[in-house]
């Protein structure tokens, strides 16, 4: 459907996958998660079942992806992107072979330049013991330009109670600004100095918005002159969403790559019989080659067999933790810890506190 100006809103779409998800320049990789682990039964916050070494399978209620005994991704390296974890329901607890480490969910956003290299573990404990451990995240791949994929690696952390939210007058739309302008106006968090995103004419936007039943949005149009937008309709997308006129019900979720130089309208009918959820993900292009091999992301096939080199003889500084698969304290809660320093949620913000 076209809109008024003649203009094809919705440029390409597609089903949802049941792992990554496709992404336009200067994104490189998306995954939903969506576990719902169970209570943890005692203090080593393991699940019921063993990993197989690549648990991913999608029929499962919770997957145990690399883990072993704990859920999650033990240490494996990276290089030549970033990384942003945005969490909306449960906790991750991450360590890197710099020496940073942290526990973070609940709506905590974790942001890592792995740069000229980095490893790092990413694990999902059964931490909570008086009720199931749901995760819900995304995990998106941040490509860095060739001036800036041998950059030190870094990590930021944004928590809960940081991260800017706009709720429209009637409360049936919300959207949190995981990065990006757009809702919050200047209110927006600082990316890590040297990613894509430090950039303001580049028009990075990393947002999550949620519809309830009779929820109208208004997305404006895209800043930047050339602009890649995709919008990922997660959760309910057999609720008949409504972009531009065009009626989504569909079992599975879709993909939707967008015109980003007109406002896009969207709406979620007064019947429907629950709330709908999308990850927006926006910027503008590096427009670079790409070379990409597992975990490492260069511009030419030249720079990846280094990075391999590069691992094999440095392992990107060692793993300096006790186990592979880091994980902390069943009774600790959230924190950060970096360059040797750690730091706390505001302490008025409760998510991701438990009962034992």
């Amino acid at each position: 459907m076209s809109s008024k100006s003649g203009i094809r809103p919705i440029i390409r779409s597609r089903a949802l996958t049941s792992g990554p998800q496709p992404t336009q320049d200067p994104f490189l990789f998306c995954v939903y998660h969506t576990d719902h682990y169970p209570a943890a039964t005692d203090e080593t916050m393991e699940a019921p079942i063993r990993g197989n070494g690549s648990h991913f399978d999608p029929s499962s209620s919770y997957r145990m992806y690399h883990g072993d005994k704990i859920p999650g991704f033990p240490q494996h390296p990276h290089r030549g992107f970033e990384t942003v974890t945005a969490t909306i329901e449960g906790l991750v607890d991450h360590a890197d072979s710099v020496g940073n480490a942290g526990r973070y969910g609940e709506g905590d956003v974790q942001w890592m330049t792995a740069g000229r290299g980095v490893v790092h573990s990413e694990m999902f404990p059964l931490i909570r013991t008086d009720r199931p451990n749901h995760l819900r995240l995304f995990q998106i791949w941040l490509n860095l330009p060739r001036e800036n994929k041998m950059v030190d690696p870094s990590f930021a952390m944004f928590w809960a109670n940081e991260v800017p939210k706009y709720v429209s007058g009637d409360g049936k739309a919300l959207v949190t600004a995981w990065f990006g302008d757009y809702f919050v106006g200047e209110n927006k968090n600082e990316s890590p100095q040297d990613s894509w995103a430090s950039d303001p004419s580049n028009d990075v936007a990393v947002l999550h918005i949620t519809l309830r039943p009779g929820g109208k949005l208004v997305f404006p149009k895209a800043k930047a002159n050339k602009c890649n937008r995709s919008l990922y309709l997660v959760e309910g997308s057999d609720l008949g969403v409504i972009i531009e006129g065009e009626i989504i019900n569909d079992k599975v979720g879709r993909v939707l790559d967008v015109d980003p130089s007109i406002d896009l309208k969207m709406e979620l009918p007064d019947h429907a019989a629950g709330s709908c959820e999308f990850l927006v993900l926006q910027g503008k292009p590096i427009d670079e080659p790409v070379a990409q091999h597992g975990p490492f992301v260069m511009n030419e096939q030249h720079e990846i067999r280094q990075a391999f080199q590069d691992y094999q003889r440095t392992q990107f500084g060692g793993w300096p933790w006790k186990r592979d698969d880091m994980v902390f304290p069943q009774d600790k809660g959230r924190f950060a810890l970096l360059d040797g320093k750690e730091t706390y949620p505001d302490r008025d913000d409760d998510s991701g506190t438990f009962e034992k």
